[in-house]
């Protein structure tokens, strides 16, 4: 029954991402803010910077975790509704409105990450289970439905349109009534004295002091880089080939979210991997195979298109359940062995800043800039961003590469195999 109830609260979680992750920057394209499509998706990374580990500091100390996961997807969901509404009511949203709604948003949305896992990390462990072994199933139902909201956006014709964000934000609140019902997460009750760093729940940034906490977390952060690049070019990247009259009518450029969402199923997938690819190689050899994931996502990319190529891009979409699994979920498992309990929501919020947080901010401005000195918009009624496109995909190839060497030398793990 645990289990059971744990899979809906992931279902859920991802589904609420799901919705306009992959497919906004369609919208914002077709609505006149193509220009602002790294800004939009950077803005995850910025709030990253400070909400979940603030969230997490909130989880430890003052408001059980499922609370404080409630009261973050009630928040976040009611600025996703509103954004839908101004989009509804302007064909061409105003900057003004739309950017400061989807910034709430996303504000109190990006802590729920890393609060969802620590509820089901510590559900799983009051009854006695391995987390390492048990959670994985668990959170590959948060995938599944990350690609239902997925389809059900491109299925409906809706990726070009604000509603996206209307569904977004109403699974958004139905999960925050939901988390109210999840067993509850014990928060710090000692009468020790503590410092004002130990009562604000600073103390995961003493992780630093550990060299090999140090590093993992910094390479976490360039890694993190490579996260949202993909999710904010990629379905203008396929769509762009409608622009080409021999590419037009083609199946990609037609269901360009479908063809992303085989992302999604290679996850669900490489979830599954991730106990025997952990315990048997250890946490370096799988990040290691993570950032190599990145290295041929970015390279297929470079060289595919919607007709004989397909098989390229669909190649990079299944190479991505390696890239993201085995770095995000198997880096949160190692963060939460490595770290005491009393500090571990924060710590996980810790691991989010240096990846959706700084990583993500940093990559998808640098992204941003890359795209637009090789790629431009077409005028309406249908715009598409077109350009060097294989120029784009081969940098942040080269640039993934070099992160794997990088790490392969400096970040020194044993590990045993247990």
């Amino acid at each position: 029954m645990l289990k059971f109830r744990l899979i809906a609260m992931s279902f859920l979680q991802y589904a609420v991402w799901g919705a306009y992750l992959t497919c906004m920057g369609k919208y914002l394209g077709s609505s006149g803010l193509g220009d602002k499509i790294g800004l939009f998706y950077a803005m995850q990374g910025i709030v990253s910077l400070f909400m979940p580990a603030l969230m997490g500091i909130v989880a430890d100390r003052w408001l059980p975790a499922q609370k404080t996961l409630s009261l973050c997807h009630f928040i976040s969901g009611g600025a996703m509704i509103m954004a839908c509404l101004h989009g509804i009511n302007n064909s061409f949203p105003d900057f003004g409105v739309l950017f400061p709604l989807y910034s709430l948003s996303v504000a109190f949305y990006m802590p729920t990450i890393a609060l969802s896992n620590s509820v089901a990390y510590s559900a799983l462990e009051k009854e006695g289970l391995d987390t390492v072994k048990n959670f994985p199933p668990i959170r590959i139902f948060g995938t599944i439905g990350f690609i239902c909201a997925m389809w059900a956006i491109d299925l409906l014709r809706l990726s070009d349109t604000p509603y996206q964000f209307l569904l977004s934000g109403a699974t958004g609140v139905i999960l925050a009534s939901y988390s109210l019902t999840l067993p509850d997460c014990p928060i710090s009750r000692s009468n020790d004295k503590k410092s004002l760093s130990e009562a604000l729940g600073l103390q995961s940034f003493k992780l630093f002091k550990q060299r090999k906490m140090a590093v993992f977390f910094i390479f976490s952060l360039f890694l993190g880089a490579a996260l949202q690049i993909t999710n904010g070019f990629a379905t203008p990247f396929i769509s762009s080939f409608r622009a080409n009259p021999e590419f037009s009518d083609t199946f990609g450029v037609k269901y360009s979210v479908i063809i992303y969402s085989i992302s999604q199923i290679s996850e669900t997938a490489c979830i599954l991997l991730i106990p025997f690819f952990l315990k048997r190689f250890g946490i370096k050899k799988v990040m290691l195979m993570a950032m190599l994931a990145w290295t041929l996502r970015f390279g297929l990319f470079g060289i595919g298109d919607t007709g004989s190529m397909l098989w390229a891009i669909v190649l990079s979409m299944i190479v991505y359940g390696f890239a993201f699994d085995f770095y995000n979920i198997s880096g949160s498992l190692f963060v939460n062995q490595e770290t005491d309990p009393a500090m571990r929501s924060s710590a996980q919020g810790l691991f989010m800043l240096m990846t959706n947080g700084l990583g993500a901010s940093i990559g998808t401005f640098a992204a941003q800039e890359v795209v637009s000195r090789f790629c431009h918009w077409t005028e309406p009624p249908h715009p598409a961003l077109v350009g060097d496109w294989h120029t784009v995909w081969f940098i942040f190839a080269g640039y993934a590469l070099a992160i794997a060497v990088l790490f392969a030398i400096f970040f020194r793990y044993k590990h045993q195999k247990s």
